[in-house]
């Protein structure tokens, strides 16, 4: 399948944020893969020490401090931190919606912000985006908000049918052509968005909050589709988002801001299943159960007579613990207490809280291998 070629128009950006470009693809359609399409490897995107800084009636705000990392092609790539973190920031830096306040941003290798009008119209042409409040026009239908860039730039009649009907398809809009946004439901106002994204071929695809305004049921939808488009397309997809649980779901790899600044990055296996910052912990807090509180009031910080240790076990990237193993190096019985395992990437991710006899019984487990941590002791006969 030919590769597209595309024209811009400068528009205002339906979020209100200013000018962005609308792409316009002609002649041919959406390849099903770029990979099929035998498409250059095409979406990369690389930071280097990025800053950014606000200033206000009450002094500078440093948004981005120092910034470096790198995004790599067909990736789905999170960008997860609390608020005032950076995050929209570092996202809108990607296609000049931000300037920089110092350092580069690199996309497929070539600073951006050395661009003129004509190559920054070239490089937004290649960058789709989603938001979070859909940002539809509700006097136009379905189809007439997706067709809205191709219109405005002139494209003819055929070649705009042919192309929404196309994107509407991908997204399993076929039969709301017609239907105007107030008719929808939220998740069928994201995929309207997406479609609105993906009618220009973009190789990258932002997605800001693009699942926050959405009920848990619709966002596994939602997310499955991206995951797809992803899969079909070899898109780069960069999301922000607050929901831990999206990034677990979607994202092959993450990056966590805290401040303006890296405080992680790497596979999604990895920074979930043994996060080192502080800000990462805190984040991953809600999916990860803590020790139950009937057992917390009885836990004391030292042994007394006849203790059991009360250990947690953190299992990422390999196989979960063998229970018979912990027995043998403990040298008594072991109590499980409570355990929890998810495979990320193909990689078994958890925790597991145990009871085991004697104040050895940690370094013995951390002696053949185990991850563990001493959390307290109580009673033989708790």
């Amino acid at each position: 399948m030919a590769e597209l070629t595309m024209v811009g128009l400068a528009l205002d950006s339906l979020d209100g944020t200013g000018p962005v470009e609308t792409d316009v693809a002609r002649p041919h359609a959406v390849p099903v893969s770029r990979a099929a399409a035998g498409m250059r490897s095409a979406g990369t995107v690389r930071f280097e020490r990025i800053a950014k800084t606000y200033r206000s009636a009450g002094g500078e705000v440093r948004a981005l401090d120092d910034v470096s990392l790198d995004i790599p092609s067909g990736a789905i790539f999170g960008i997860i931190g609390r608020s005032g973190a950076g995050k929209s920031t570092l996202l809108r830096t990607v296609n000049r919606l931000e300037e920089p306040s110092s350092g580069r941003v690199l996309v497929d290798g070539e600073p951006i912000q050395a661009l003129g009008t004509e190559g920054l119209v070239a490089l937004r042409r290649r960058i789709g985006m989603i938001f979070q409040h859909f940002n539809l026009l509700s006097a136009k239908t379905v189809w007439q908000n997706v067709a809205l860039p191709l219109t405005v730039a002139g494209v003819e009649t055929r070649e705009i049918a042919r192309r929404v009907d196309e994107a509407l398809r991908l997204v399993g809009l076929e039969g709301k052509a017609g239907t105007y946004p107030s008719r929808l439901s939220g998740g069928q106002k994201q995929r309207v968005g997406i479609a609105r994204a993906l009618v220009s071929a973009p190789e990258i695809l932002l997605c800001d909050e693009a699942t926050s305004a959405l009920d848990p049921e619709t966002t596994v939808s939602i997310l499955g589709l991206l995951r797809d488009i992803n899969r079909r397309l070899g898109l780069t997809i960069v999301l922000i988002t607050h929901e831990m649980s999206v990034i677990r779901e979607i994202c092959t790899d993450v990056v966590v801001l805290e401040s303006g600044r890296v405080a992680e990055v790497g596979p999604v296996w990895r920074v979930f299943g043994a996060p080192e910052h502080p800000a990462t912990r805190a984040l991953l807090a809600p999916l990860t159960r803590d020790v139950p509180d009937d057992l917390a009031a009885r836990l004391k910080p030292y042994p007394g007579p006849g203790p059991r240790a009360v250990l947690r076990i953190t299992y990422s990237g390999g196989t979960p613990p063998d229970l018979s193993a912990l027995v043998a190096a403990t040298g008594g019985p072991v109590h499980l207490l409570q355990a929890g395992v998810e495979h990320i990437q193909g990689h078994a991710v958890g925790r597991m809280l145990i009871a085991a006899g004697g104040t050895e019984a940690e370094a013995r487990l951390r002696a053949i291998g185990q991850d563990v941590e001493g959390i307290g002791y109580v009673a033989a006969d708790d």
